[in-house]
């Protein structure tokens, strides 16, 4: 019998295990002046966070489920909605005043969607 690999526990893993290591070497856990965005990637939406990891709070957030998002995106690709999802989240945080960050993927691969969701946040002004 074949096992199927189950996608999601193995990028859980793979996050956890880049959050440990990464800690110790370079700053990955978010501040209240340079939060941590993070990513989180379903099959037909984007969410985005800026967290500050030492409150635990989450300063402001963006995603494809937001009505003014919902309403922009409506006949894009999904990498183009992330861009936007990425700029709209990138908006946000230069609306309270933070200008730099710290990227968490979530164990994803740095690319596609995730790239994307980068890119629209450096177009609105944010440093990572």
């Amino acid at each position: 019998m074949i096992n199927k690999i189950d996608k999601n526990k193995e990028r859980q893993r793979r996050h956890a295990r880049v959050r440990k290591k990464v800690n110790g070497v370079r700053k990955v856990s978010g501040t209240a002046e340079t939060p941590r965005i993070s990513v989180y990637r379903s099959l037909n939406h984007i969410y985005v966070q800026l967290i500050d990891d030492e409150k635990g709070v989450t300063v402001c957030s963006a995603s494809t489920m937001e009505k003014e998002v919902k309403a922009q995106i409506k006949d894009m690709t999904k990498t183009e909605a992330a861009k936007a999802v990425g700029k709209k989240a990138g908006e946000k945080a230069l609306a309270k005043g933070i200008k730099s960050a710290v990227f968490d993927r979530g164990g994803y691969l740095y690319t596609g969607r995730v790239q994307a969701v980068a890119d629209g946040a450096r177009e609105a002004g944010l440093n990572f």
